[in-house]
């Protein structure tokens, strides 16, 4: 599994391409904000992960990603254990509590790693929105600023007009 999300920079989007070890493109995207992409890994080496920001020459862009391997369990292995093992009742009791421990603690250890990999991605999440509320609360600053600037300067001019307008100078004293 190949997620990704771009979290700050303009535009927020970006080309993503997944390159195998013999140099076939396997996924291709072009100019998205995130992707969640399954991909059979069929041929053992290298696996590329590129991301593309050419087209946005002067913006830099800021990219959470995360590759989940889900491992395959081999089939054959736990076979020629279950042979060895002499099928006394103490020792069916003993190996049924070892795998009821073992199968606890496998259960306990994929539930954590998956409630890692979801709080990993809400990080993410709460980062890319952080960062546009970052850039939203500039906006509205800059532009109350300026509609300040240009009230009190109304004001002002208003208050010098009406000073100007009642102004008596031209009193003759007798």
């Amino acid at each position: 599994l190949y997620a990704y999300m771009v979290i700050a920079g303009s535009g927020l989007d970006v080309g993503f391409a997944l390159i195998s070890p013999s140099g076939y493109r396997l996924v291709s995207d072009f100019r998205r904000s995130d992707g969640i992409h399954m991909v059979d890994l069929t041929e053992g080496g290298d696996y590329r992960l590129c991301f593309d920001n050419s087209f946005s020459k002067l913006s830099e862009k800021m990219v959470f990603f995360e590759v989940i391997i889900n491992g395959q369990s081999s089939a054959g292995g736990g076979q020629n254990e279950w042979a060895d093992v002499a099928t006394t009742e103490s020792m069916l009791e003993y190996k049924l509590e070892d795998i009821k421990v073992k199968h606890l603690n496998y259960l306990m250890s994929f539930f954590l790693t998956s409630h890692r990999q979801v709080l990993t991605v809400l990080r993410a999440l709460e980062a890319r929105d952080r960062y546009l509320l970052e850039d939203n609360l500039w906006q509205v600053s800059f532009w109350s600023c300026l509609n300040l600037l240009v009230m009190l300067t109304v004001a002002v001019t208003q208050i010098y007009t009406l000073q100007r307008l009642f102004d008596d100078t031209k009193r003759v004293c007798t």
